[in-house]
């Protein structure tokens, strides 16, 4: 608060006009720095009680001939008042947003055993069920492959579609290999190519995995982990499952 001028003098020129009359003479100024001093133990920073000894001393001392205009009172008082508003705003902002981060934390553990979309994740196979890959396709596709790789990058699967419409497209990989085996139990990778208006992209394909638990970040965002040991941000999730 060394920014607010009280009487048109703050805690420096106090202390300068203070030491530049001689000690036998009593100044406004400087008792005004003494009674500060005194109430705080020094005169480098400002608090509420300080403002309040500081400007009761001024008053007390101030020239009988020359008192302080009613609007310069009024106008110290309101400084006062709106910066002490200010911080209060501040504080009150910051523990808002503390006690928002245990709620935030607490509705993310309600994912926990449920399914998410993960952009480039991994597609785990259990027990021969289903793994389903979303892929966005905003201007559609005269074509698309889907592929199916092990952890070795070996292919294990390639089914080629025909065309699609805008928008996202499902695909379900049945657990099985191009000769019709079973696949072992494990993670695995999507991979598609579409061609769309004479080009050939390779668009992210999201995979479906389950929430294992969630955290926080030091920004305060929430983090999710999901098999497969891959961590994504909450508000980077598209799609939830069951």
């Amino acid at each position: 608060m060394s920014n607010l001028n009280l009487l048109s003098s703050n805690s420096s020129a106090n202390t300068a006009w203070a030491s530049a009359v001689p000690t036998s003479i009593k100044t406004t100024a400087g008792a005004a720095n003494a009674a500060l001093t005194a109430n705080s133990g020094s005169a480098s920073g400002m608090g509420q009680k300080d403002f309040l000894t500081l400007f009761t001393t001024q008053l007390k001392n101030q020239d009988p001939l020359d008192p302080v205009k009613n609007e310069a009172f009024v106008a110290q008082l309101a400084q006062f008042s709106q910066l002490e508003a200010t911080v209060t705003m501040s504080q009150t902002l910051n523990d808002f947003v503390t006690s928002m981060s245990g709620e935030r934390m607490m509705s993310s553990a309600n994912l926990i055993g449920k399914t998410v979309s993960v952009p480039d994740g991994p597609a785990l196979l259990v027990g021969g069920v289903p793994v389903q890959g979303v892929v966005n396709l905003p201007t559609g596709a005269e074509g698309v492959k889907f592929e199916v790789y092990d952890a070795r990058g070996a292919l294990v699967r390639s089914q080629i579609l025909g065309p699609q419409t805008v928008g996202d497209m499902t695909w379900s990989w049945d657990g099985k290999s191009d000769a019709g085996d079973a696949a072992v139990n494990g993670s695995y990778k999507f991979k598609a190519t579409a061609v769309s208006q004479g080009k050939t992209t390779n668009p992210a394909v999201s995979t479906m995995v389950y929430v294992t638990s969630v955290s926080q970040d030091t920004d305060k965002s929430m983090l999710l982990q999901v098999q497969g040991g891959k961590t994504l941000r909450l508000a980077d999730v598209q799609r939830i499952g069951y």
